[in-house]
């Protein structure tokens, strides 16, 4: 249908069924027909944590920012999950970071024979699952590694908390090792008397530490003074079919159709188009210039738009989700908004919300699932009284139980009785349905 005039609450009830709109167009997938089932999907914003590949795409952003450093590798924003070649990438420049020149053919080779050595030295058995694991990960770096001759580097392991730890022996030089060495050396930094604090033996871990960052503090991360780049984010109120509102209980912005506007030095890179309803913020498209795909732009503002709800609801307090639109599972491409936990989708029939892991098995043997597992259970607010239901003819405001007795039009009963079990009864007595 097209929406010349719409409330922003009349929108929310729209999408929670299952419709979305494009500019004024807006539509609902006929889901039991439809060869690709379009189910809308919501995230949970203040549950969310970011994952492995969200936070190395924030850091991404930092690094860009702060040094002016590209990330090589794979560009594309789709899919969510990093690639092998990211995933080694990474490491290695974890490892180049701390002065560390290897390759990855020579690493593995070295490290299968430092753990031969260890375990002769202290008559101890490595475990089997370990040893195949630097095995297995070896081989895949090889398939991947430029094969280029460079200087090795010996590469001791670590001995278990609690099992006689000897400081004076380095750490072991596993990534993830390493990862944990930068964020001692980190907080040792970040300590008021600059002592030995962020060296505590891992056996007795401070709990403040350890917790993840939030996702506000790894976007919001300060810069140095003389960083490479300086990113803004300004919002502006757009056209759209949204009637804009400003209630005293509302988030300041109020509520509507916004232009979040990613500026590069003064350059702007990226536009986000986003719609700000009374129960959440529902991300409408994002378009971006290509030169700067480098930064995964999609992903990076789609993190934006999730902390940007998490800000909203400190001043209303009602909205709390991020709606990324439609989730295709028969579509691989379309799949990773799957990946921004907890998230939920849209029952077709009976529009309930049920948590996505509990509809993926049923997806993975039908497209077309009715995902509420109560066989009772029916649509609350499906349209029980068509005859209510508004419409606008000759600038007047009928009743369509009125209006009806005025037509003789052919299939037009049809036609608004399946408008009205599409929006539901709630909207079906606001909104006015247009005829002439």
């Amino acid at each position: 249908m097209w929406a010349h005039s719409m409330t922003v609450q009349d929108y929310q009830d729209l999408i929670d069924r299952g419709w979305r709109r494009s500019g004024r167009y807006v539509y609902k997938p006929v889901m039991n027909q439809t060869c690709c089932p379009q189910y809308t999907i919501r995230c949970r914003s203040l549950q969310f944590q970011p994952s492995k590949s969200h936070k190395k795409v924030l850091k991404k952003m930092l690094k860009f920012l702060a040094k002016g450093e590209i990330s090589k590798g794979n560009c594309e924003d789709e899919p969510m999950e990093p690639s092998m070649e990211d995933a080694v990438a990474g490491d290695v420049a974890l490892i180049n970071k701390l002065d560390l020149q290897c390759d990855l053919k020579k690493l593995g080779d070295n490290l299968k024979e430092s753990l031969e050595r260890e375990v002769k030295k202290k008559g101890k058995s490595t475990k089997k699952e370990e040893s195949n694991e630097f095995i297995q990960s070896q081989d895949k770096n090889e398939e991947l590694g430029s094969g280029e001759p460079s200087h090795a580097v010996d590469v001791h392991t670590a001995p278990k908390p609690g099992k006689g730890a000897d400081l004076s022996k380095p750490p072991c030089r596993k990534a993830k090792e390493i990862r944990k060495e930068r964020k001692r050396l980190k907080l040792m930094q970040q300590s008021p008397a600059g002592g030995p604090e962020g060296f505590q033996a891992p056996r007795e871990p401070k709990t403040k530490p350890n917790q993840p960052k939030s996702l506000e503090e790894l976007i919001f991360e300060s810069l140095p003074e003389d960083a490479s780049h300086k990113l803004e984010f300004t919002g502006f109120l757009c056209t759209s079919p949204l009637e804009p509102e400003n209630p005293p209980n509302g988030p300041d912005c109020g509520y509507g159709s916004f232009h979040q506007q990613y500026w590069l030095d003064g350059k702007i890179i990226a536009v986000g188009v986003i719609d700000i309803l009374p129960y959440c913020v529902s991300s409408v498209y994002l378009y971006y210039d290509p030169d700067y795909s480098f930064l995964s732009l999609g992903v990076y503002s789609a993190l934006r738009e999730i902390a940007f709800t998490r800000q909203l609801h400190e001043k209303a307090s009602q909205l709390s989700y991020y709606y990324m639109g439609f989730y295709i599972h028969s579509c691989p491409k379309m799949r990773y908004k799957g990946h921004y936990r907890p998230s939920d989708l849209l029952c077709p029939e009976t529009y309930v919300w049920v948590p996505i892991e509990q509809c993926l098995p049923s997806l993975e043997n039908s497209k077309y699932c009715r995902f509420n597992q109560d066989p009772e259970a029916a649509d609350e607010g499906r349209s029980r009284d068509p005859d209510r239901l508004q419409v606008l003819y000759k600038k007047a405001i009928l009743p369509y139980g009125v209006f009806k007795q005025q037509q003789r039009e052919p299939g037009e009963e049809a036609a608004v009785l399946q408008y009205a079990s599409l929006v539901g009864q709630a909207c079906s007595e606001r909104m006015l349905l247009f005829r002439n």
